[in-house]
């Protein structure tokens, strides 16, 4: 999915594990792993959680927008 290609190119571009953005945005490595292999959707709290961190949109986030 766009969010899960994202959230990748965002992760790596920001040198992040995914444990360590598991822990700021408050879920489970396992959770975690699971948003960027496609696995799971995140609940809209989680996402906010997540484009703060990465001082993102939530259209670019789920790909409704290239502009960050």
């Amino acid at each position: 999915s766009v969010f899960s290609e994202r959230l990748h190119q965002l992760r790596k571009g920001k040198k992040v594990s995914q444990a360590a953005l598991a822990k700021e945005i408050g879920v489970s490595s396992r959770v975690y792993q699971d948003y960027e292999y496609g696995k799971r959707e995140a609940q809209m709290t989680t996402l906010i959680r997540i484009a703060d961190f990465f001082d993102v949109s939530l259209d670019y986030l789920t790909g409704r927008t290239d502009t960050p």
